[in-house]
């Protein structure tokens, strides 16, 4: 099998209901645009998403197939997923089928526009679809993170994104920490852009997060990824 030139990275738990949809979507956006391989990372799922998955290798021969054998979450999904994968740029999407996977081109034409320090393309929910609790809750959550991270960037909750492979499994690694990429693109010394993408209302499943309970998680992350930057040092490197 030749190598990819993008990988889509797709982590899930309990989305049966989503998977084929999503995968049909990623499919229509990609083929005949380049070569790409889709990898969906079953975090344990308790409903049959992983049977689901399974069955549509038989018709996606793109599809690739994780899964881990103890719920991890979705950070570590994530990383298993851009550990396997073959290309040298990631996309990910979130696997309830709320990010729009005709957005995928969008990035990478804001790729090809950008200069070689960008290595995160972040999507931008202009237009948000969940419910008012949420949508308050993110908007506070991301003033806050702005405030004390100041990394520039309107919403870096999103799940649509796009970023070098390499770069990305350069970066630390802790639980929550795709909630924080730009920030931590930034530390390592890149650029990063946001991009205005689509944004859908759920349609099967239930969300994974409350509210309050990201909120907590959140506090501390924040605190973790301002010490981090805090104490990081780069410095230039030459070959004599």
């Amino acid at each position: 099998m030749n190598q990819p030139l993008l990988s889509v990275v797709v982590p899930v738990f309990n989305e049966r209901d989503n998977v084929a949809p999503l995968v049909n979507e990623i499919t229509a956006a990609l083929r005949g645009r380049l070569s790409f391989e889709i990898v969906y990372v079953d975090d344990n799922s308790r409903d049959d998403t992983l049977q689901v998955l399974q069955a549509l290798k038989r018709d996606n021969p793109e599809l690739r197939v994780l899964h881990h054998v103890q719920q991890s979450g979705q950070s570590t999904a994530v990383r298993t997923g851009v550990k396997a994968a073959r290309a040298a740029w990631i996309a990910t999407l979130d696997g309830d089928g709320q990010n729009d996977p005709a957005d995928i081109p969008k990035l990478l034409t804001a790729r090809v526009a950008a200069e070689y320090q960008v290595k995160l393309f972040a999507g931008w929910r202009v237009n948000r679809q969940d419910s008012g609790s949420k949508r308050w809750a993110s908007k506070w959550a991301n003033a806050i993170r702005a405030r004390m991270l100041r990394d520039d960037t309107p919403d870096t909750g999103c799940g649509i994104k796009l970023f070098e492979r390499e770069a990305f499994l350069d970066l630390p690694y802790f639980d929550h920490m795709h909630r924080y990429l730009p920030a931590l693109m930034q530390r390592a010394g890149w650029k990063t852009v946001s991009v205005p993408v689509n944004h859908r209302h759920r349609t099967a499943g239930v969300s994974k997060y409350n509210n309050l309970g990201r909120a907590l998680v959140g506090i501390r992350d924040l605190r973790g990824v301002a010490w981090l930057i805090v104490r990081s040092k780069r410095t230039a490197v030459e070959e004599v």
